[in-house]
């Protein structure tokens, strides 16, 4: 690349006014790009503050549809279920994850039925019907992947047969996305997309999320030996290869702010559409620094989210997205 010296360059020139700066800015943020992920839990009428993710709420079913009508009315194409599960319902068989009455069933019906136009996206691992807290079975201390794989099949199955639009699996057990497209083919949910968790790193990040999923007190040890070390860069192209090859529609690095070198990998590497999460711990930092009034929150809120669209991604699953896309429409 060459350019004139200066004073012929003056790359001030174009930064000198709103107008000269929309005309050249690289990327945009739309409510377009957001992934709206929302906690279910149980009861009527309820929204139940989770007290480390300041303005963020368990959601009971009828809640989560008025939050859907709010999502689609501000132009924000999906919204993500994470069911907070009552502890009676967990077991070491983890049933409750295909039962076709769980939360996340009963929310996804009670949505697409009124807003059928916004997409579902669903989460599947075991981690929230799990008495150990783990996305797979644990066996004599180990977390098992092959007979885990077999239960994230039924699983997502029973999320089709509700109305899911897309299916995230979060677990990060191998050969579980071939395993689920051929499932879904198989059933005829050809339609139905995989968003796969291919870069899940073993983060420290999550820990809000584990409160408000009700997990944090049933994990036993750690998640270590199949979520990714944090060193690791090139093992995510790998994965995000492997999950492309097996069927997965769009990929996910997950935390994002850390990682937006792996989302530019990921990007440049595939060309495939490359989604990060902007996990609970990121949202918390942000949302409890700007309610202390340390920093100003509407404006890093933006920028942090613009820093996904600058690395190559084309969408973000974040808590953000409803505060968003109304400063985003005005």
């Amino acid at each position: 690349m060459t350019q004139a010296p200066f004073p012929a360059t003056r790359f001030r020139r174009t930064r000198a006014s709103g107008a000269l700066r929309d005309l050249v800015r690289e990327n945009t943020l739309t409510p377009g790009d957001f992934i709206w992920p929302v906690f279910v839990r149980d009861g009527e009428g309820v929204e139940e503050p989770i007290g480390s993710m300041p303005g963020v709420n368990r959601l009971s079913v009828d809640k989560v549809v008025e939050a859907a009508r709010e999502a689609h009315s501000l132009g924000i194409p999906a919204i993500c279920l994470f069911p907070y599960t009552d502890e009676r319902l967990k077991t070491k068989d983890c049933a409750e994850a295909w039962n076709p009455e769980n939360l996340s069933n009963r929310a996804t019906r009670a949505i697409k039925e009124a807003v059928p136009d916004i997409a579902i996206m669903t989460d599947v691992a075991l981690d929230p019907y799990n008495i150990d807290g783990h996305d797979g079975f644990v066996e004599d201390g180990v977390i098992v992947n092959d007979r885990t794989v077999e239960a994230l099949v039924k699983q997502t199955l029973s999320q089709a047969r509700a109305g899911a639009d897309i299916i995230g699996p979060s677990d990060m057990m191998d050969g579980r996305i071939g395993a689920i497209r051929a499932a879904l083919e198989a059933e005829g949910h050809q339609n139905v997309c995989i968003l796969s968790y291919s870069a899940k790193y073993a983060s420290a990040f999550y820990g809000p999320f584990r409160d408000a999923v009700g997990a944090s007190g049933a994990l036993k040890g750690d998640k270590k030996t199949y979520q990714m070390d944090p060193a690791n860069s090139d093992e995510a192209m790998r994965l995000i290869e492997r999950d492309l090859n097996e069927g997965a529609d769009m990929v996910m690095v997950k935390p994002g702010l850390p990682y937006l070198d792996i989302c530019r990998r990921v990007k440049d590497s595939f060309g495939a559409p490359t989604y990060a999460y902007q996990v609970s711990g990121e949202y918390a930092m942000i949302a409890g620094a700007a309610e202390r009034g340390w920093v100003d929150g509407d404006k890093i809120m933006l920028e942090s989210l613009m820093a996904f669209k600058r690395a190559g991604c084309d969408g973000i699953l974040t808590y953000f997205a409803p505060a968003a896309a109304r400063m985003l429409n005005g």
